[in-house]
């Protein structure tokens, strides 16, 4: 017997092995991570692939003991990770699985490809996932679904990291005692933070947004007076419910957050905005990321908006287009109507309170959280007032 210290998906592990232990059974049989599954315990089929030291590697062929002070990310500890939602969303989509045994090692694997193929090739996908064998589904769902999600990436700006990190040829593990430079990002706060510039700021890419709608709102100012106030980010952020401002970052950049309440859960996206503006022609940008690291969920945001003078130019017509994309446990109850919907009454109660700013130079008190069951009910009361009104005219 040794004693091995491991640090297993960030927590650090202390225990006696025998020195014939796999390291798939050691976290099977000793720490109830059964996640990763064994297949042929041959080092074939890569149903055990995980990442030791952020590479992947096959746990049936490797001791525990050779891994003492090693970082093993199995896939319980890729919950949070960006790339693996995008894959596991992916996967679902391109119906990629079939009875799963083989899904955690292909995540893992197909994880290793989108962070260091600078194409979708499918020559160089279907080599890459050459080691992980799947007796379901055909591979072509998941060539599919692997494509999918390095497109994605790379046209959000995403660039590949030649050989995924690694520093050296060798075995995986090999390098330990040297400089290791790691791309576990177990959260979507650290994969955030790569995104940082030489700068300091953080560096916000445009994307293809998932869902796109348009909406507007009139305001009783000049179009003059709603472009100098929507240029003030700190009056924009008191007016809007639920968002804060942390820092501007100059003229074009800021960092907030915003409180969002769905019944029992309460989600706060901390995130970073780029602001453009074109003052020739009354319009502008915003283009945000946040995440929320309680529900794990991650989004992106664009808002365009345009400033149409009315009443000869004694009011403001706002006209708005929309575009998200959420990623995560939030993801399940966004669906496109209640986004639409939430964000209509979102937008009202903005319109308000910009004006109000405007004319009283205070707005009206916003809540210091989005309160979304609040929203729906009062849109279900207006929906149902509705009906009864049609039926009362019948």
């Amino acid at each position: 017997m040794m004693d091995l210290q491991i640090t297993i998906n960030g927590r650090t592990v202390k225990a006696p092995v025998e020195p014939r232990t796999h390291l798939a059974d050691f976290l099977r049989d000793h720490l109830n991570q059964t996640g990763t599954h064994l297949g042929c315990e041959h080092g074939v089929c890569g149903a055990c692939t995980l990442l030791l030291d952020d590479m992947p590697a096959r746990s049936c062929i490797t001791f525990a003991a050779a891994c003492d002070h090693a970082r093993v990310t199995t896939i319980e500890g890729l919950d949070d990770d960006e790339i693996t939602t995008e894959l596991r969303a992916a996967f679902s989509r391109e119906h990629a699985l079939q009875c799963g045994y083989c899904t955690p090692g292909m995540l893992i694997s197909a994880r290793d490809l989108v962070l260091r193929l600078d194409t979708s090739n499918e020559r160089a996908i279907r080599i890459g996932l050459s080691g992980n064998l799947c007796r379901c589904t055909g591979y072509v769902g998941i060539v599919r679904a692997v494509r999918g999600v390095i497109e994605a990436r790379r046209k959000r700006g995403v660039l590949a990291i030649a050989g995924a990190g690694r520093k050296a040829l060798g075995p995986v593990g090999s390098d330990r005692g040297g400089p290791i430079i790691s791309r576990s990002a177990l959260s979507l706060r650290a994969e955030a933070r790569q995104r940082l510039g030489a700068s300091g700021t953080v560096n916000i890419p445009d994307f293809l947004p998932d869902r796109v709608f348009d909406d507007r709102f009139t305001v009783d100012c000049s179009p003059e007076q709603v472009f100098e106030l929507l240029g003030d980010v700190r009056q924009v952020a008191a007016c809007l419910p639920g968002a804060s401002l942390t820092s501007a970052l100059g003229e074009d950049r800021v960092e907030g957050a915003i409180r969002v309440r769905l019944g029992p859960i309460v989600a706060k996206f901390h995130g970073s905005a780029r602001i453009e503006r074109e003052k020739e022609n009354k319009s502008g940008r915003i283009v945000g990321i946040g995440n929320d690291q309680w529900s794990r969920s991650f989004t992106q945001g664009e808002i365009r908006y345009r400033l149409v003078p009315i009443d000869h130019g004694a009011a403001t017509r706002v006209e708005l287009s929309i575009g998200y994309s959420i990623r995560g446990v939030l993801a399940q109850v966004a669906r496109e109507g209640l986004v639409r919907d939430l964000a209509s009454r979102l937008i009202a109660d903005l319109a308000c309170n910009l004006e109000r700013r405007l004319k009283d130079g205070h707005p009206i008190g916003a809540p210091k959280s989005l309160d979304a069951v609040a929203l729906m009910f009062d849109l279900l009361r207006a929906r149902v007032w509705g009906i009864t009104r049609k039926i009362w005219r019948w």
